[in-house]
């Protein structure tokens, strides 16, 4: 009886990616999603015989064991003890058609399918191929199902976004290129889980692990940053970026995770905040789990959990670090879609997690992933690391003056600065849609005060919850300030206000102004001293710009303004990449009371315009026209556009500027060939010495050819 040969298998690609929803990855290999049949066709050389017992072998990670679950073993009309089954289906002569099975909580990963054929006393065995089972949002079962078909599009299929930044009074939008079906990108999501420390340590645990979402999703938190695992990105927020690439100029996550791979993992300098969240985005979203971009304006970096963010400036409103809490004016972290089953149904659903290497979590720059319903409930105590993120939205801002001799005084502790404007892109447009309420309750109402008091218990913070009684009863009978007007410690006798004459542009002056009013009607004697220093996103200061002194007398309940000017030649050597200004005002009276006036500034770069002269087809060639405009009134030379995007720009394009005159405007054209249909985005960014990135992007919607 002659043993049964297979000429071929046919892996059925375009039906199973269809049915999969996997038709956009780049590769040719099987990509398939858990809990969903495959159909694959295996091509005879010989015929089969009647009394052949067909049986099939999955198996993934280096060392597949049943007992680990990553190995299964199944036969033919029969469901295994692992939930794998295969049936056959009517076939034309010559072929055989076999449907097979996977449990919906399989692990993920590339696997191998044999198949063992017993006829008579012979046993052969056959490799039929490899495939790659990735996470089902479509499928019920499934630990990271979604329900609804749009969210589906948005936060597992779109390979583009937007990311939120600037300020509260300020929001940007960034581009961002995710890239998540182009070439090898799959392949660099499952080598990231193959480097991770736990991989290192134990891979027949670590893959038998990768069937749940909530592990996967820890693991990638913590290889995305380098600190620990030689992760894929470094992070940098101090000095020059010259032995790597400033973080502001990347654009996207596929050349970083290309560049990671092909230098023999080697991290990738240099990354911030919303780099480490587009990068996670992408590789999550490439095998399958669904996961969002989002900001947290006025995030607390709140080292000591303490629900406390304590900031310290001298009398003449220099910021002193004498903490290591500190407010960033934005922060960037990812949410991901998946059930808890180790905490309860109560808390499905949107999971955050965080990149950025900011506190060890278990010994690891890692952090979540930490329920949103943890969070808004302040349920602290739960895994992962919710205590953090639920200071970054909710802690209180306390400051303080501290005087030469060391004595200290408390002028503001506001209650509602921390956790502002929690942004999103919308699901279909790139409008912003704000989340706020799914990390907290209402400023002010009793139920975000018991929330909040409901976490400092958990967390035993017995001081700063006195303080906070305290300071909660004396809000309700006085005006909550915002960011110019905050809410002092004790009956203020004057207020104040710093005000943008005009949107202040790179390379223009800025023109403010500081209004002072006498609240009593007694006349007041006040000394102002005003500081404008270049800042960081994160608010740290990076170099002194200006410093000046006014005294300022104010009649009964008068109202006074103070002009002043801040130079393109004082600001242009001393400003950061992130074109931001922090000018603080220190008003003191003859009492001894102070006020402390502080206004962030985002300098706004001229715009950049880009059109595209033609129809948008796949495979067919179109230009794209690109204006700028050098916003500096000196001759810049050395300028580079850059240009990208998915089903586009296969990689990125590099096109040298030439020189410019001061105020000119400059137009390039190039040509790009879009390889995929449906709503494109293309980014393109102007890169120069003199002048922080301009970018800018358009949609495109491509046609099939």
């Amino acid at each position: 009886m002659a043993a049964l040969k297979i000429a071929n298998v046919n892996w059925q690609s375009e039906l199973n990616k269809a049915a999969h929803h996997t038709s956009d990855y780049s590769s040719t290999e099987a990509i398939l999603r858990r809990g969903q049949p495959f159909t694959i066709t295996l091509h005879l050389q010989t015929m089969v015989q009647s009394g052949d017992n067909f049986t099939f072998i999955a198996s993934t990670g280096p060392s597949p064991a049943e007992s680990q679950r990553t190995k299964a073993v199944f036969n033919l009309s029969e469901e295994g003890a692992s939930g794998w089954s295969a049936t056959q289906e009517p076939s034309e002569p010559g072929c055989m058609n076999f449907t097979i099975f996977s449990p919906a909580n399989a692990v993920i990963g590339r696997y191998k399918l044999k198949l063992q054929i017993v006829s008579g006393n012979k046993v052969s065995s056959t490799l039929l191929g490899q495939f790659v089972l990735l996470f089902n949002p479509w499928c019920p079962n499934d630990d990271v199902y979604m329900a609804n078909e749009k969210e589906r599009q948005e936060y597992v299929l779109n390979d583009s976004g937007i990311i939120f930044q600037g300020l509260e009074k300020y929001i940007q939008q960034e581009a961002w290129n995710y890239g998540q079906f182009e070439e090898d990108i799959l392949d660099i999501s499952l080598a990231i889980l193959d480097r991770s420390l736990n991989h290192r340590q134990d891979p027949a645990a670590d893959v038998s692990n990768r069937n749940n979402p909530i592990y996967v999703s820890r693991v990638i938190s913590a290889m995305v940053n380098s600190n620990d695992e030689k992760g894929v990105v470094e992070g940098k927020w101090n000095g020059k970026y010259c032995s790597g690439t400033n973080p502001l100029q990347w654009s996207g996550s596929v050349t970083i995770l290309r560049k990671w791979y092909r230098g023999r993992y080697k991290p990738v300098r240099y990354g911030q905040c919303w780099v480490f969240a587009g990068v996670m985005c992408t590789v999550l979203r490439s095998l399958g789990i669904p996961t969002r971009v989002i900001t947290n304006f006025n995030s607390a970096h709140d080292r000591n959990i303490n629900l406390s963010i304590d900031k310290y400036v001298d009398i003449s409103g220099k910021t002193l670090h004498l903490t290591e809490d500190s407010v960033w004016n934005f922060h960037v972290w990812n949410e991901s879609w998946f059930i808890r089953r180790d905490l309860g149904s109560f808390y499905d659903g949107w999971q955050v997690l965080d990149a950025t290497p900011q506190e060890r979590s278990k010994g690891i720059y890692q952090c979540g992933p930490a329920s949103t319903r943890a969070i808004k409930e302040g349920h602290v105590n739960l895994d992962y690391d919710s205590s953090f993120l639920f200071a970054a939205v909710n802690a209180d801002y306390v400051t303080w003056i501290h005087y030469s001799n060391k004595r200290k005084e408390r002028i503001y502790s506001d209650t509602r600065k921390i956790g502002k404007f929690i942004s999103t892109k919308a699901v279909g447009t790139n409008s912003r849609v704000d989340i706020t309420a799914n990390y907290k309750y209402p400023e002010g109402s009793l139920k975000e005060r018991q929330v909040y008091k409901k976490a400092l218990k958990l967390l035993a913070v017995r001081s700063t919850w006195k303080r906070t009684k305290i300071t909660r009863r004396r809000r309700r009978s006085s005006v909550a300030w915002r960011q110019n007007m905050t809410q002092p410690a004790q009956k203020p006798s004057i207020s104040g206000k710093l005000i943008l004459d005009a949107s202040p542009v790179i390379g223009q002056d800025i023109l403010l102004t500081l209004a002072l009013r006498n609240l009593t009607s007694d006349f007041n004697n006040i000394k102002v001293k005003l500081r404008a220093s270049a800042i960081l996103y994160t608010r740290k200061p990076k170099a002194e710009i200006l410093q000046l002194s006014r005294s300022v007398k104010l009649g009964s309940e008068e109202v006074k303004e103070i002009s002043f000017k801040i130079s393109y030649s004082q600001y242009k050597n001393s400003l950061v990449d992130d074109r931001k200004i922090l000018v603080t005002a220190v008003c003191e009276t003859k009492q001894g009371a102070s006020l402390l006036v502080e206004k962030d500034i985002v300098l706004q770069d001229p715009f950049l315009t880009i059109k595209v002269l033609g129809p948008t087809v796949v495979h067919k060639a179109v230009d794209v026209q690109v204006t700028f405009t050098n916003p500096l009134s000196e001759v810049v030379t050395g300028c580079v556009l850059r240009a990208e995007g998915s089903g586009l720009i296969k990689d990125q394009l590099r096109i040298n500027v030439a020189r410019m005159a001061p105020m000119e405007s400059s137009t390039v054209q190039f040509e790009i060939i879009p390889y995929k249909s449906g709503t494109r985005q293309l980014q393109v960014d102007l890169v120069c010495i003199h002048f922080s990135d301009i970018k800018g992007f358009v949609m495109l919607d491509v046609t099939p050819a």
